[in-house]
């Protein structure tokens, strides 16, 4: 009887001694395997600073297959405009009545001085050659032009540029000879000779009283500024 329980305490000893080495076994796999994972863990979170870093603090990364922005196309700019006072289209013209404006403007100073402004209305540049051919009413003949304000350069005027002219009316004295009013007035243009008028002629309006002239009555070259056309 004696035997058969200290069989029995020897059974159970062993089977106890075996669970508890089972028992062993396992936790040292799973103290294991939860290093395993932390090991892990430590090693995304270590990786996570940088890619957030290389995110916000850097460019974003070209998308695969784009080209470097140099290779870009460049921004196309506005061909540059023919019109108006930077250029001209076609080719240049002589200006005459007909792609121009002539105003006439009495001056105070120099007395007895009328100016001719001539403003080109076209689209393309126009040559204003020689000196206006003025004739006032019905006269049969044009003044003289004064030689000594013969430019240096033949006046060009782009589109809504202006050149000028000054017609002396009548000695500043009294001394011309055949003073008269008139109260109407053509301009006459020259072409590139200087012996012949072209195109159409300018009809500037006077003033309601008119003007007076007389025999003197001469003017100057077409210039390419009203302080040159005015000083003679």
């Amino acid at each position: 009887m004696s035997s058969l329980r200290n069989s029995r305490t020897r059974l159970l000893t062993a089977a106890a001694a075996g669970a508890l080495a089972a028992l062993t076994l396992t936790a040292c796999n799973d103290a294991s395997g939860v290093r395993d994972e932390g090991s892990s863990a430590n090693a995304s979170a270590t990786a996570s600073p940088g890619s957030a870093s290389s995110s916000h603090n850097g460019p974003n990364p070209a998308p695969a297959g784009s080209k470097p922005a140099a290779n870009a196309p460049a921004a196309k700019t506005p061909a540059a405009s023919g019109n108006g006072k930077n250029g001209s289209r076609g080719k240049a013209v002589t200006c005459q009545g007909s792609n121009t404006k002539t105003v006439a403007a009495p001056l105070n100073r120099p007395v007895n001085h009328m100016l001719l402004t001539v403003t080109n209305t076209g689209g393309s540049t126009c040559y204003l050659y020689g000196y206006p051919a003025v004739r006032f009413g019905e006269a049969q003949s044009v003044p003289p032009a004064i030689e000594d304000s013969h430019p240096q350069a033949v006046v060009t005027l782009k589109p809504g540029e202006s050149g000028y002219a000054s017609v002396n009316l009548s000695a500043a004295d009294g001394s011309g000879a055949h003073g008269r009013t008139e109260k109407s007035l053509a301009v006459y243009f020259q072409g590139p000779s200087g012996n012949e008028s072209v195109g159409a002629a300018a009809h500037p309006a006077l003033p309601a009283k008119g003007v007076h002239i007389d025999d003197s009555l001469k003017v100057t070259y077409w210039q390419q500024s009203m302080d040159d056309a005015i000083s003679w």
